[in-house]
């Protein structure tokens, strides 16, 4: 029977787990592929400027597609040429999986709640979760960022937010 050490050469300490760099590597990969899809829909399908001569709807998806794209492959690189590592699966995988989730909730409520209440919601739930202790903090956060974004877009640049089953009343 053949006993695994650990890096030490202990045979009681743990081996590291495997294939970590692997399942990271990969999981950006298809981020850069996601990515580069959105960032070709924003470049073929979305108009950089308006018939009026203003930014049209690709304006923003095109800064967003680009920077993703740049930020994958950048952040592949750095992994890649890091040297190897010793740990298995990150402690924070828990903390990815909850904003995934809030992240999917944020999507689906945005056709029924709106572009405001859903992002205040969002940024709530993320903020409890990332910031706890810290309720008003939290709660001025939640409330004046959504609101930031809400003008910049809707007064500011006159484009539209999702408005939801019962729309808003300004």
């Amino acid at each position: 029977m053949q006993t695994t050490s650990g890096p030490g050469g202990d045979p009681g300490e743990a081996a590291p787990a495997q294939g970590g760099r692997v399942m990271r590597a990969g999981f950006i990969l298809a981020i850069l592929f996601i990515a580069a899809f959105y960032t070709y829909l924003a470049f073929a399908e979305l108009s950089y400027l308006s018939s009026a001569g203003r930014l049209g709807s690709g304006f923003f998806p095109r800064i967003i597609g680009s920077s993703l794209v740049a930020m994958c492959v950048l952040s592949l690189y750095l992994d890649l040429r890091r040297g190897p590592e010793g740990g298995g699966v990150s402690p924070f995988w828990r903390t990815a999986v909850v904003l995934a989730l809030l992240s999917a909730v944020f999507v689906a409520l945005l056709d029924v709640l709106g572009g405001l209440v859903s992002m205040i919601a969002f940024m709530a739930g993320a903020l409890g979760f990332l910031n706890r202790g810290r309720a008003v903090q939290n709660a001025l956060i939640a409330l004046l960022l959504p609101l930031f974004v809400y003008l910049l877009f809707v007064v500011w640049l006159k484009a539209t937010l999702p408005s939801g089953m019962i729309p808003l009343p300004f």
